[in-house]
């Protein structure tokens, strides 16, 4: 082992150790001072140092949202009515955008702290370019970010009329050829053994801890005819769904399904529960507590492990926006117009308003993990991966440094205010392929390390 390797050794066996002693001792680190998080705001440089913050990209996934699909579909597995929500399935609701335009508040904080933006006023607001995917709920993120970031300032969110398939964040499916659809069947089969069911054996425990959840919680309120002498309502065991793994439709490379996948989907509307402020009796039936959501959220993570994160998968679904990302960060760091880039010469910031599928895509495609409020590689409503691009004031050279910020489950579902004091959780995230000790890539290394994985074949050139 080399001298440089040793050291990465030790210190990261010391993030290890450090980051994971809450859990350890039955913490949850969700707060602004679980270990990751100081640890994430010691890495960024102070202002002292010889660096200065040039441009921030931030990768969003849309805030707090209503299930995508009917009620109809998810009672099927309980054995009470899931709860009514008052928004259009899949749309932003109201404490969502909230939610968002608190992040977008706090995310100008840092910003001005960091020298980037002044601390009020409209000044910068030109100095900033979002973009969000086509759906209600991105767009209207797009909106609340903007309105937290310059109150007042009536900053535009640009985007594709509402509907369209974006590419940047929904890959052509007419580009998904026989090679590629039986190439990401053949990977996510090689993860699992080959074998579907051992998906299943896998999680065993977890599934069968939340399939005991959706038959008894609310049962009462579930019966047929009434609680008063009714009968329990048929329901679908999760262990009764059949499994299946073949060559993707539409936009998915491949189609993975079983009790791991439908699992993953209830998870996450009892996630969207908590994290709406629905009343304890709403969420779980009144059965699902954050350090119960908190263990659950694994099945959630691990059907995305596979089906988004799978690299064969990764590379089709990421390539076209990690090209457009690259282009707009050396627009920055060559201060000259880049084709391709999303945002403007001048600017100082993008917003990229996504999905949760473009965040696990990019971390599968990079081999980037975290864990952020208790959560392995989790990817919540408005959480970010952020690329911060640092300039040498001493040389003119540049670094990147890349993080996940994500609001706590607690932060989200009273609504609370972010503040420098009490901020969202924030912690980063090493590149592989050119990450340093201090969490850096130098630009020249991070530029090579992501032509290196990007597949051309899958970009689509876009013009301002």
């Amino acid at each position: 082992m080399t001298l440089l390797s040793s050291r990465r050794f030790v210190f990261g066996t010391a993030l290890i150790l450090f980051g994971l002693a809450p859990l350890l001792n039955g913490q949850v680190a969700g707060t602004s001072n679980s270990a990751f998080g100081a640890v994430g705001n010691t890495l960024t440089p102070p202002a002292d140092t010889q660096e200065t913050l040039r441009f921030v990209l931030i990768l969003s996934r849309h805030g707090v949202r209503s299930p995508t699909g009917k009620q109809t579909q998810y009672d099927a597995y309980s054995a009470a009515p899931w709860p009514q929500w008052s928004v259009a399935p899949g749309d932003l609701t109201a404490h969502g955008f909230r939610l968002m335009e608190l992040f977008g508040a706090y995310d100008r904080m840092k910003l001005s702290q960091e020298g980037l933006f002044n601390a009020t006023g409209c000044e910068d607001a030109s100095k900033v370019t979002f973009y969000a995917d086509s759906d209600q709920r991105t767009q209207e993120t797009g909106k609340a970010l903007a309105q937290g970031l310059f109150p007042g300032c009536n900053v535009p969110v640009r985007s594709l009329a509402q509907g369209a398939n974006d590419t940047l964040f929904h890959p052509n499916p007419a580009k998904f050829g026989p090679e590629e659809t039986s190439l990401a069947t053949a990977a996510i089969s090689g993860r699992i053994g080959n074998n579907i069911a051992n998906l299943t054996e896998a999680y065993r425990a977890q599934l069968a801890s939340l399939d005991k959840l959706l038959a008894t919680c609310g049962a009462s309120s579930g019966l047929q005819g009434g609680a008063q002498g009714g009968l329990p309502r048929k329901r679908v065991s999760l262990f009764d769904v059949p499994s299946s793994l073949i060559p993707g439709r539409s936009d998915h490379l491949a189609e993975l399904r079983g009790p791991l996948n439908t699992a993953s989907t209830l998870v996450e509307n009892l996630l969207l529960e908590y994290t709406e402020g629905m009343p304890v009796s709403s969420v779980g039936w009144g059965c699902v507590s954050g350090g119960e959501l908190r263990s659950l959220i694994n099945l959630h993570t691990a059907a995305t492990d596979y089906t988004q994160r799978t690299k064969a998968v990764a590379r089709v679904q990421a390539s076209n926006l990690l090209e457009h990302i690259l282009e707009s960060m050396e627009q920055a760091a060559t201060d000259r117009p880049v084709t391709g880039a999303i945002s403007r010469p001048a600017d100082r910031a993008l917003f990229l308003i996504g999905h949760d599928t473009n965040l696990a895509n990019i971390a599968g495609l990079l081999d980037l993990n975290w864990i952020a409020d208790g959560r392995r590689d989790d990817t919540p409503p408005g959480g970010a991966l952020v690329f911060e691009l640092w300039m040498n004031r001493k040389d003119g050279t540049y670094n990147v440094r890349t993080y996940f910020t994500a609001q706590t489950l607690e932060q989200m579902r009273s609504g609370t205010e972010l503040t420098l004091a009490n901020p969202p959780e924030r912690v980063p995230v090493l590149l592989p392929q050119c990450g340093r000790e201090d969490f850096s890539c130098a630009w020249p290394e991070f530029k090579k390390s992501l032509r290196d994985t990007i597949d051309p074949r899958h970009v689509e050139l876009r013009r301002r």
